[in-house]
């Protein structure tokens, strides 16, 4: 058994888990956030209990404190539990709660016992092995409220560049694509916030590595483009990923994301 495999089954009748380094920027999330905001919005006003799972906030709950400003947009009784594994992180964060539309607990994958109807796990789970990731996947998932969701994904310091899964009951549905494309230098380069599910697929004969290597190609059939913004050679690219087969929805392409049904990508 893997040594960080030992060590979480040691800590199952603890919080299950590993601290992760604790990097949080103010706004690092915001993409992933505003991609919630926008695309769960229909079921989050539907659930029964609008609990929110912010999954390892990191060394300061700047994240959860967004997370639960952003989702009151959309829910004004939404509840966010933000849920970290490390005590001394959570006694830290204790004096940003507001209870209870933001609170704060020890806990990880088993998530303290509650119940949530959405979990986000963000730059959680790159130290895992491809395996314990999965496995923390179902784990989480098996905790959730009925109908509930995952959406655990990567992202840069800055969240600038970011890829995430969402996931329910039944695994994973899509992979987004996210990037602040005044910054991009290509498409690929999202290939390094891949979710630990996908990252050690890109290689030749994976579909990952097939996706981002048209996205590359329908970048540079775009290049004239740039004369009008940068923005304008993204959502052609889009386009171009349709155009050469892909199942991408363009939805928010002017947001600087593309999702692909997970189908379409899952390592082979």
């Amino acid at each position: 058994m893997p040594p960080q495999a030992k060590r979480l089954a040691a800590g199952r009748a603890r919080a299950l888990g590993l601290p992760t380094r604790g990097t949080t920027n103010p706004n690092r999330l915001r993409r992933m956030d505003n991609w919630i905001c926008s695309t769960l919005a229909a079921p989050l006003r539907a659930a029964a209990d609008p609990l929110v799972v912010d999954l390892g906030y990191g060394a300061t709950p700047v994240t959860a404190v967004e997370l639960a400003g952003r989702l009151a947009r959309v829910r004004p009784d939404v509840r966010v539990l933000g849920l970290e594994i490390d005590a001394e992180r959570v006694a830290a964060a204790l004096p940003a709660a507001d209870p209870p539309r933001l609170t704060f607990a020890r806990g990880g994958f088993e998530l303290t016992g509650s119940r949530p109807f959405l979990v986000r796990a963000a730059n959680v789970l790159r130290q895992y092995t491809e395996p314990e990731a999965l496995a923390a996947w179902q784990t989480v998932l098996g905790g959730l409220a009925p109908g509930g969701l995952l959406v655990e994904g990567t992202c840069d310091e800055l969240g600038r560049l970011g890829c995430w899964v969402l996931l329910d009951a039944t695994g994973p549905r899509t992979v987004t694509f996210a990037c602040r494309v005044e910054d991009l230098e290509r498409p690929s380069v999202l290939a390094e916030r891949l979710p630990k599910a996908l990252i050690h697929h890109n290689v030749p004969g994976e579909a990952v590595h097939a996706l981002l290597r048209d996205f590359d190609r329908a970048w540079d059939s775009a290049a004239a483009l740039s004369a009008f913004g940068t923005r304008q050679r993204w959502i052609a690219a889009g386009a171009g990923l349709l155009e050469r087969g892909w199942p991408v929805d363009v939805t928010r392409v002017r947001h600087g994301e593309v999702s692909v049904p997970w189908a379409s990508v899952a390592p082979q």
